[in-house]
């Protein structure tokens, strides 16, 4: 049997594609290497799954690191409003969350993985486990999918792989070979919306320990690159949380910049203001020692360590600090500083950023310019967004861009061989 399409790569873009092949009335066969569907989506938003975010096409695209014109044609095709309305018009209600976050009602990420697995099957698309070792091309054309196996053969094939972030979900970068096979170039992947490591000793002290409602501000080489307001974390050895990640996204690919953070503590507080805060409360605690003063204003566990980075003795008395000294302290409070020495790994990392380059496949139906009738999608492009749902959205829309493209490529095929 040929095959119209082969989909390999059962996750979000591979599952889009693979009904979107069949709903174009091509023959599908879908390819994955888990014994479970969507292993990853299963995952995504602590198991919650960040399905989109409620915003424009041209919002998604200012969310994108890269070549972000790139996907014009895809997300306006399949907007963030359609991909809403196709999962609640397949029966999956979905609710919108701060930041405009679009997560099921049910907050279950399963949810979202079965339905989709549902459509595919129902529609007629056939589900196999199995590994992808190679793409079989013929004079640049795809004439089929090799597994450990057997060989299918097929009029086109979509590349769903993934990238390198949770490899024990199957991510294990096998896309990247078939590209590279084919003849295109793949830039660098590095781990991206990951944790944040510090050589700073306070992180460890500091373990644990959540703020809420800060601003954090990344700088490589003094040179401000991230700022915004939101949640972070302490961990061991650095920093989390989705103000950290979402900073990750923003670093150069450079390895020879410095980088660093400074944590606003009271961001809605000026200086002005936050330090008449100060000023009534030493005078409320003015016969205590400045550690205990302070419990108003910050965590218990995070007030030795900010009179620490100011220099200011803890036992010291509050009615004898000195004005540089509440200087110091007010500084510190407005821009917390912290040494940034490196992200986590790819095992950490929700994406992964670089992939085949967009440069070298078509943005009209995701299409290699190189070979015909292969096509890619998901995360295994060089595309990565910031958190808030728009990985996935990317996701849903160049997987159902491909699907639908590489269902009508067969059609036109199978019309020509027809004919000749």
């Amino acid at each position: 049997m040929i095959w119209d399409v082969i989909v390999i790569g059962g996750g979000p873009a591979g599952l889009m594609a693979a009904y979107s092949a069949r709903e174009a009335g091509a023959q599908v066969l879908l390819l994955e290497k888990n014994r479970v569907l969507g292993r990853k989506l299963r995952i995504t938003g602590k198991g919650r799954c960040n399905v989109t975010n409620n915003s424009t096409p041209r919002e998604v695209m200012d969310q994108v690191n890269g070549e972000k014109r790139f996907l014009y044609r895809a997300l306006n095709a399949f907007s963030p409003a359609d991909v809403i309305a196709f999962f609640e018009e397949h029966g999956l209600p979905l609710k919108t969350e701060r930041g405009r976050r679009v997560f099921p009602v049910s907050d279950r990420a399963a949810d979202v993985a079965e339905l989709m697995k549902k459509l595919c099957l129902n529609s007629g698309v056939t589900i196999r486990q199995g590994t992808a070792t190679a793409i079989k091309a013929d004079n640049r054309r795809v004439t089929g999918v090799l597994t450990a196996e057997k060989t299918f053969s097929c009029r086109s094939c979509i590349v769903c792989t993934g990238g390198l972030s949770y490899p024990l979900t199957g991510s294990t970068g096998d896309g990247y070979v078939f590209a590279e096979k084919a003849g295109h170039t793949v830039s660098e992947r590095r781990p991206s919306l990951v944790p944040l490591k510090s050589d700073d000793p306070c992180c460890a002290e500091l373990q644990g320990l959540s703020l809420r409602n800060v601003e954090l501000s990344l700088y490589e080489d003094e040179q401000i690159v991230y700022k915004q307001f939101g949640e972070m974390l302490f961990t061991h050895d650095g920093i989390s949380g989705p103000l950290v990640l979402s900073a990750s996204a923003r670093l150069s690919r450079s390895d020879t910049v410095k980088r660093s953070v400074r944590i606003d503590l009271k961001p809605a507080l000026d200086e002005q203001v936050l330090d008449a805060r100060i000023l009534r409360d030493f005078k409320k605690y003015a016969n205590r020692h400045i550690q205990n003063a302070m419990f108003d204003l910050l965590p218990h566990s995070l007030i030795p360590v900010v009179l620490e980075k100011a220099g200011i003795d803890p036992e010291l008395p509050v009615n004898t600090l000195r004005r540089d000294q509440r200087r110091s302290l007010l500084q510190i409070l407005k821009a917390f500083p912290l040494s940034i020495s490196g992200t986590g790994s790819m095992d950490e990392a929700i994406v992964t950023s670089g992939g085949v380059r967009v440069q070298e496949i078509d943005a009209k139906t995701m299409q290699s310019k190189l070979v015909s009738g292969l096509f890619f999608a998901g995360e295994v492009l060089d595309l990565d967004a910031f958190t808030g749902g728009y990985n996935l959205q990317i996701a849903w829309s160049t997987g159902r861009l491909a699907g639908l493209s590489a269902g009508e490529f067969a059609a036109e095929q199978q019309s020509d061989s027809t004919f000749s």
